[in-house]
């Protein structure tokens, strides 16, 4: 027994990641870009050919299409070819963020509280058709064994998690099975009059804690005291990037809480994971031990993508980093911006506020979308916002994987 302990703290000390990874994962990885976007984009998904998709996403008042783009990540020189649009909803402009593929080849695409698909294709360009409604702030997207599509509600902060059956020809809504906690819950309401507000009324109050990122919080640093001056910017966001391991568990990465739910299913689809453990949230509401792992290194987990092996890669947004959790939980970092040496700060690249990653074979690519936050801001300095204020781009390590990304069915 003590030959065995020593063997594994021998490995321990040579190789301190041994446990925290299954497989090898790439020591001191470089990235660069592979290609910038005329837009913004947020989500990223690819196929079995090399390539990957993403989304452009206009501002307030811009009522054009947005573009779907095919990116050939195998090329020597990438090139960015328009696969179809994103249309406006009325007078609400498109704004696209998580995106993926069925098994039939099809693109799903959401945006705002509605869900889009089209089939890509380089010289039709087709508009995208409203596939799923009624889910408010849907985000990350993710096909499960029966080819039901999921989605959380994103920034919206309930963390309500919609399932939508497969279905052709008609638009059908999406029908919510559980919630991941939110970090505070609508207990003590206080109704306190704002004419701007819908009906006229804020209901002000709840209990829990509130996670507030800097910026656009502030703080004011005095000797003995470091009180908040502006307490804008609170982070709600429970229910994020979405993905389904080997075993047909659902993993969803919570923004705010820097933690990773994992929820298993039993045969017939429904849910073996508790839930209704905390009277103050709905009774579909996921208990806290369904948190598969939860790691100040996971804080801002934006999107997920899985490896053969199991491991999820999360793209740490907040603190431009590159994350690995293993199947055993055990937490990685794999990348971060190193700090510039004048402002210490870690927002000049190469990663610009990551977001949602993506395992090509053994390429890993992540798309940017420079939000103005914590190590991100201000976001000003690197490659996008200096190129012009509606600028994106995908970044990709320059190391091969060891362990492939999880194939997916298409």
């Amino acid at each position: 027994m003590r030959k065995k302990t020593l063997a594994l703290l021998g490995l321990l000390l040579v190789c301190p990641s041994a446990w925290a990874a299954d497989g090898p994962l790439p020591q001191d990885p470089t990235f660069t870009t592979l290609v910038t976007t005329p837009l913004p984009i947020e989500g990223m998904t690819g196929d079995n050919q090399g390539n990957l998709y993403t989304t452009g996403r206009r501002g307030a008042g811009d009522l054009a299409n947005c573009p779907v783009w095919r990116v050939s990540a195998a090329d020597p020189s990438p090139q960015r070819v328009e696969v179809g649009f994103v249309p406006p909803i009325g007078t609400t402009p498109c704004s696209p963020s998580g995106i993926a593929f069925n098994a039939a080849g099809d693109l799903f695409i959401s945006d705002g509280s509605r869900i889009h698909t089209l089939t890509p294709n380089a010289f039709t360009k087709p508009t995208a058709t409203v596939y799923a409604t009624d889910v408010p702030g849907t985000n990350g997207l993710a096909f499960d064994r029966g080819g039901n599509l999921w989605t959380g509600d994103g920034t919206t902060g309930q963390g309500r998690v919609w399932k939508i059956p497969p279905h052709s020809g008609s638009v059908s809504a999406g029908t919510e099975v559980f919630r991941v906690q939110p970090l505070a819950n609508e207990v003590n309401l206080v109704k306190t009059a704002n004419p701007a507000t819908p009906g006229g009324f804020d209901f002000i109050g709840g209990v829990g804690r509130d996670v507030r990122t800097l910026p656009p919080g502030t703080i004011n640093v005095q000797p003995g005291s470091r009180n908040a001056t502006n307490t804008a910017g609170s982070q709600p966001l429970v229910a994020n990037g979405i993905a389904f391991n080997h075993q047909g568990d659902m993993l969803i990465a919570d923004t705010a809480r820097g933690a990773i739910f994992k929820v298993e299913f039993n045969r017939d689809g429904s849910i073996r994971t508790r839930r209704g453990c905390d009277t103050t949230f709905t009774a579909n509401t996921l208990c806290l031990d369904s948190i598969f792992v939860a790691h100040s290194q996971l804080e801002g987990a934006d999107g997920i993508a899985l490896d053969e092996a199991g491991n999820i890669w999360v793209a740490a947004n907040e603190r431009n980093a590159i994350v690995v959790v293993s199947r055993q939980g055990g937490v990685t970092e794999v990348f971060r911006n190193d700090p510039d040496a004048e402002s210490r700060l870690r927002n000049k690249g190469p990663l610009e506020f990551p977001t949602s990653p993506f395992l090509l074979g053994h390429k890993f690519c992540t798309a940017n979308s420079d939000g103005n936050r914590r190590d991100n801001s201000p976001n000003t300095a690197g490659e996008i916002k200096p190129a012009g204020p509606d600028v994106g781009k995908i970044s990709c390590m320059e190391q091969r994987l060891h362990i492939p990304g999880m194939r997916l069915p298409l």
